[in-house]
């Protein structure tokens, strides 16, 4: 087996106002809660979106553990679908102190290119800076934080920055080679 160098990247926000949403694209974009924790609707979610990008981390993961990240205290997905399709989704991870993660973020092959991305993750960023408005008893957020890494879409990082991150941390690792689980040859655009 052999090895590739992965850089990875992270950034922050640290207040509302860093935030720079991207334009609403044009169409029946919608952007919903996905209330229910649902691990097979997530694991749909994660796969149809990182499949092409070595998302591979969570493939293994049991029911079970699925079941318990969607409960976490706070956690929340919010999803992006095109005319009903589910087309993306954007996962927020809180943490101590009024930190939130913004833990996956991604569109479905097919979405790409469509200004769908920087909508979604704009919807999800301003999300992750009201969720003590949502969540009763959680401290005020004051940290937005996201990492993305060179296995991942080529246009992730320069969303991210036309978002208004920051770079707060770079770090360059030799990790094993993964064939990408997919999408399944013939996929195409819709």
């Amino acid at each position: 087996m052999s090895n590739v160098t992965v850089t990875t990247w992270f950034l922050e926000q640290t207040a509302p106002s860093d935030l720079l949403p991207a334009i609403t694209p044009d169409g029946d974009i919608r952007i919903v809660r996905s209330e229910v924790p649902s691990p097979e609707f997530s694991r749909f979610l994660y796969a149809s979106v990182g499949g092409d990008i070595r998302w591979t981390d969570r493939l293994s993961w049991t029911y079970a553990q699925w079941q318990e990240v969607l409960e976490r205290p706070g956690g929340e997905t919010w999803v992006a679908y095109d005319r009903g399709t589910p087309a993306g989704y954007v996962e927020l991870n809180p943490q101590d102190d009024g930190v939130v993660e913004v833990a996956y973020f991604g569109l479905i092959p097919a979405f790409r290119g469509r200004r769908i991305g920087g909508h979604l993750l704009s919807y999800g960023v301003a999300r992750a800076w009201d969720l003590a408005e949502r969540r009763p008893g959680r401290a005020e957020t004051r940290r937005v934080w996201v990492h993305t890494c060179s296995k991942d879409g080529e246009h992730a990082m320069d969303n991210y920055l036309r978002r208004g991150f920051k770079l707060f941390d770079t770090k360059v690792e030799e990790e094993p080679e993964v064939a990408t689980p997919g999408p399944w040859p013939g996929a195409r655009a819709v």
